[in-house]
């Protein structure tokens, strides 16, 4: 009779045991947002990561711990998913990237801004005679960037936007003083080569000073 008590009394322990295991048994973590849980009893990084579908290394990752290392959690405990600092990584660097793209478009425009009032700023001289020569053609190195004037209007080294009446702009500098320039204060000589020069050889031009 006792051996049939001490097995009965057995039997009911390891039941209680097995009854106070299945009362612990791990509750999913408590969702605090879409971003973050609390940690229950029992709860472990690699319970919460499949219950939330991450995985251990990127939870780890998300709440700075050493990745693989032993993750000793508490109940109460906040975790933070990775969506999280995805989400955080991501509104960062669409800022920054925004802020750029102004940045960038706000240079363009003062950039294009300074290059129109440098093309565009001159004093105007009025309306000029324009005939075309070619320095190399009479033994002169002085290159295509000059143009000869009359020296008392346009001393050397004064720069000039020149428009022909065909709309072609051009930009020269004054370094010589020509037959013609010489004797028509109204009359510029433009460096050319002969390939280049237009048929009609003279036209007219409004000029403007530039520097």
């Amino acid at each position: 009779m006792k051996k049939v008590l001490s097995i009965a009394l057995v039997s009911t322990i390891v039941l209680t045991a097995l009854g106070a295991t299945t009362a612990n048994t791990v509750d999913a973590a408590t969702t605090v947002d879409s971003t973050h849980v609390t940690v229950e009893k029992g709860d472990t990084y690699k319970s919460i990561a499949a219950e939330n579908s991450t995985t251990v290394s990127a939870l780890e990752q998300a709440n700075c711990r050493t990745v693989g290392g032993f993750d000793l959690i508490y109940p109460g405990e906040t975790i933070t998913l990775p969506s999280a600092t995805a989400n955080t990584t991501s509104t960062d660097t669409s800022a920054a990237t925004a802020t750029a793209a102004t940045t960038n478009t706000t240079t363009q425009a003062a950039t294009t801004s300074t290059q129109s009032t440098t093309a565009t700023t001159g004093t105007s001289k009025g309306t000029f005679k324009i005939s075309f020569y070619d320095p190399a053609v009479l033994g002169s190195n002085m290159g295509y960037s000059g143009v000869a004037a009359n020296l008392s209007v346009f001393p050397k080294g004064t720069q000039l936007k020149i428009t022909l009446s065909d709309g072609t702009v051009m930009y020269r500098t004054v370094n010589d003083t020509g037959t013609f320039a010489n004797s028509n204060s109204q009359q510029l000589d433009v460096a050319m080569p002969s390939s280049s020069i237009p048929s009609y050889g003279v036209t007219t031009a409004s000029v403007e000073v530039i520097a």
